[in-house]
């Protein structure tokens, strides 16, 4: 899968902090909801703005997604593997996509001394889980 680069302009949303405990995600991980709307020219779906913030060395646990996910770097470096692909390191300004039901094996920081930031934009429906742990 090729890394794309693309020069994203500052968001102007408020942001709403959660648990990430809501999110499946380690409870050290620091997940804030940028925005959160229902799409009016696609019924019975929503759009989700996350961003995800790692500290040097952290992951995610190992996860899949009832919705289409896109994920763009904002800063440091992130190593992710879906199921069946190879894990690759995107840095800032790189992004890829998730179809729904994709099992994310790996979400971390590639570095082990420096913060890294992720934004994810995801469609689902409104009764559909962000995010659903893997069994070991």
């Amino acid at each position: 899968m090729k890394a794309f680069r693309y020069c994203a302009a500052p968001l102007a949303a408020l942001a709403l902090t959660f648990s990430a405990a809501a999110f499946a995600h380690d409870p050290s991980e620091k997940v804030t909801i940028l925005q959160d709307e229902m799409l009016q020219n696609v019924p019975g779906k929503k759009a989700l703005m996350i961003e995800v913030d790692y500290k040097p060395g952290q992951s995610s646990i190992a996860h899949k997604h009832e919705g289409t996910a896109m994920a763009y770097v904002l800063s440091g470096s992130i190593t992710s593997q879906v199921k069946g692909q190879k894990a690759i390191t995107y840095k800032a300004g790189e992004f890829w996509y998730e179809p729904a039901g994709s099992e994310h094996l790996v979400s971390k920081n590639a570095s082990a001394t420096k913060p890294a930031k992720l934004l994810v934009f995801m469609v689902l429906s409104p009764d559909e889980k962000v995010l659903i742990p893997l069994e070991n």
